[in-house]
């Protein structure tokens, strides 16, 4: 009977410190996610994450021990309690303030990403860490053995830990999102905070005051998305995120970052994981992508299928891009977290009947499993291609670059398969690059590195290694597949001094310091993320009205990011012409074209830009300057349109330069591809019928016009059927009076 008493008198404290141990475990994982929103996920922002939170409950138990001895004991608790609630809103708040002070850009990247967790963590930890010495004050109260009692605190409190640890990772974050779950841990100890002293007035007008508060936060109302994003209570509106989702891995958002054509980049946390051009799949969007997209294509031609593997599915551009190039080949694609497969089904242009095989599984233990399977069979593997996605500027997964790993890879392989593994670093130090190389040799003869020949030798790129137990010459299949792409293969030399630095090292499964390596690289990743934050913040206020000061964060933009240049100057030279100021606009656009990095990608962006600057000089009477930029926009076009001859909009772009050129019957054609392709678009009708007028070609203007007729009466509008009919009318009249 006594036992039964004793177990009763401490289950107060002890449900109490279940609760709480269970809540400082939920803070713990929910941080690593908000963090990972701006800072990435790495060992950088674990080893932080765990080292405020910890260093917080140090200090709260400190400060909770001297309180346990001075005040009482229920009272105490419930002021910690109310608190710590405050400080989950508060933590809120800070975490989006943080991201826009500028000077934590300066800093190192280790510095910046302990200044942040620090700023935003330290706090709520402490204050949940001085609970615990409180509430064994109170348990050692209760005239029990003073062993046992410390030992059923302990243990409830080890018990909450495992609690709130697993609800977090298995429901609350994936079921909830990060920032929900906050608010939902700030009530919860609001409601402790009232069990222990429920008669003080104080709480209940705090009470209120949060409930308003996650109102703004949470509430889907227009005024509580209004009001929260003024208290900073929400992040700010992003126009360009079209989708998010908080999965049980990563926050995965797609962003359009040019509405025509529509062209969308996915993210995991920050890490840019893919970028497409919705609607046309074989239109990749970078560099490495399209170095692997030409080492893919040019495999099993005119032989049995082409078989791929691709590890980390991220936006699924390369799978994508075989399924629409080799309608017969057989793509896996290894993607542990089911909402990035989700993600590219939703908004990255992936159908929901395509025949790509999704492997939801670990990638290491897929292989793995893989490579036993061949081996058991058959000697050679069953994949021609094998591509690893280890892009990322702050981190990548140790576990895909060890010897271990490369030669379960080379047993999946057929005789002459390619292993190609997209890794990011920068090539001035080069370590990871250089022990991933030196790695590589150990298991495959012949292993090259490919870059941009105008990839940035001081910031992170992304580098296309390729490892194959036969030699070929991977600068001629690159030629052959895009003549007009610029890159470099490193030579003996340079991949000799490559290995250098990386200091010799052979990665393996007990030794490989990937985040040691990647160090200098993860140093000068706070430019460009600095960078693209400036220019959204530009975009943000260019749609609101404030150019000049849109202007100015382009310039920063530009200013940390060279790369984005091009895209940078185009938009400010936009904002010169919408402002008519011609010569502005002028010299904003021929910056832009100062700008463009010659890889032979994105043509038609530098297309563009060359068909706005001759725009504004045909309005500034200079004829032939602006003929010499149309004629280059128009070479472009037609260089994008060898590689992509089904792009409706690169047939409308290419025409529509033509017009302003005076090329009347070459744009003539060109729209009318465009109709072939898009024969339900109104607008291209439309043009096609006006340049047709413009030539006196009247009994094909007049064909155009009747079948835009036919759509507009099959859509039911007829004002537009009317008016139409008025035109075709007077083209009638203009043909009898030829």
């Amino acid at each position: 009977m006594s036992k039964s008493r004793s177990a009763l008198r401490l289950l107060i404290p002890g449900a109490t410190v279940f609760v709480t141990s269970g809540c400082a475990m939920i803070l713990v994982l929910v941080a690593s996610r908000l963090v990972a929103r701006a800072l990435g996920s790495s060992l950088y922002t674990w080893t932080f994450t765990l080292t405020v939170v910890l260093t917080g409950a140090a200090l709260g138990s400190f400060v909770g021990g001297r309180m346990a001895d001075r005040f009482h004991t229920r009272r105490a608790l419930s002021v910690l309690f109310a608190l710590s609630s405050a400080a989950c809103v508060a933590l809120v708040a800070v975490n989006n303030v943080i991201v826009d002070w500028a000077w934590l850009w300066r800093l190192s990247w280790p510095a910046h990403v302990m200044v942040h967790i620090g700023l935003v963590f330290l706090l709520p930890s402490a204050l949940l860490g001085a609970v615990g010495p409180v509430l064994l004050r109170m348990a050692l109260d209760q005239g029990l053995a003073p062993g046992r009692t410390v030992g059923i605190i302990l243990a409830c409190a080890a018990a909450g830990s495992i609690a709130g640890t697993l609800l977090t990772g298995f429901v609350l974050i994936a079921g909830f999102g990060s920032t929900v779950v906050v608010w939902a841990l700030g009530a919860a100890l609001l409601a402790l905070a009232f069990l222990y002293w429920v008669s003080c007035w104080a709480l209940y007008l705090w009470a209120m005051i949060f409930a308003a508060l996650a109102a703004m936060g949470t509430a889907p109302a227009d005024w509580a998305r209004d009001a929260g994003l003024a208290a900073r209570l929400r992040e700010p509106n992003d126009p360009s995120l079209i989708y998010q989702d908080e999965t049980r891995y990563a926050h995965v958002s797609v962003h359009r970052i040019r509405a025509k054509p529509d062209t969308r980049v996915f993210r995991q946390d920050q890490r840019a994981r893919g970028r497409i051009m919705l609607g046309d799949a074989t239109n990749v969007q970078s560099f490495h992508t399209e170095v692997c997209a030409a080492l893919a294509h040019s495999l099993g031609e005119g032989e049995r299928p082409l078989s791929a593997l691709v590890v980390s599915g991220g936006g699924y551009v390369i799978p994508q891009y075989l399924q629409a190039t080799r309608p017969d080949c057989r793509v896996e694609v290894v993607e542990i977290d089911p909402g990035v497969t989700r993600a590219a089904h939703e908004a990255f242009g992936l159908p929901r009947g395509t025949t790509i095989r999704t492997v939801s599984s670990d990638a290491r233990y897929c292989v793995s499993r893989r490579a036993r399977s061949e081996l058991s069979v058959q000697p050679g593997g069953d994949y021609d291609f094998v591509y690893v996605d280890a892009t990322g500027d702050c981190s990548v997964p140790f576990e895909w670059v060890t010897r271990q790993f490369n030669e379960k890879v080379a047993a999946l392989l057929t005789a002459g398969g390619r292993y190609v593994l997209g890794l990011s670093d920068v090539y001035e130090s080069g370590r990871l690059l250089g022990a991933v190389v030196n790695t590589l040799t150990q298991t495959f003869p012949h292993v090259w590195v490919i870059r941009g020949a105008a990839a940035s030798l001081v910031l992170p790129e992304t580098y296309v290694v390729i490892a194959t137990r036969r030699q070929f010459d991977p600068a001629s299949l690159l030629h052959e597949h895009n003549e007009h792409l610029v890159f470099s293969v490193l030579d003996e030399a340079e991949m000799a001094e490559l290995k250098a630095r990386g200091g010799g090292i052979v990665l393996t499964d007990d030794y490989a310091p990937a985040e040691q390596l990647l160090a200098p690289a993860v140093r000068c990743a706070a430019r460009p993320r600095w960078a693209r934050r400036s220019f959204q913040e530009a975009v943000e206020l260019q749609r609101r009205g404030r150019y000049g000061r849109s202007i100015a964060r382009y310039r920063l933009a530009a200013e940390l990011d060279p790369s984005l240049g091009m895209e940078v100057y185009n938009a400010i030279g936009l904002i010169r012409l919408g402002e008519d100021d011609l010569e502005s606009a002028v010299q904003a656009f021929t910056e832009a074209l100062a700008h463009h990095v010659e890889t032979g990608l994105q043509q038609a962006e530098n297309a563009s830009v060359h068909v706005n600057l001759a725009t504004i000089l045909l309005r500034m009477g200079q004829q032939n300057e602006a003929r010499t930029h149309l004629a280059e926009a128009a070479r472009r076009f037609r260089v994008e349109l060898e590689r992509h001859p089904k792009s409706v909009h690169l047939w409308e772009s290419l025409a529509d330069a033509l017009v302003l050129a005076g090329h009347l019957r070459e744009a003539t054609e060109a729209f009318e591809q465009a109709v072939v392709l898009d024969p339900g678009k109104l607008v291209y009708y439309e043009k096609l019928g006006k340049v047709l007028e413009v030539q006196r070609r009247y009994d094909e203007a007049i064909a155009v016009a009747r079948r835009r007729l036919a759509l507009l009466k099959q859509q039911g509008r007829r004002d537009a059927v009317l008016e139409l009919t008025q035109y075709i009318d007077l083209l009638e009249y203009q043909k009898v009076k030829q």
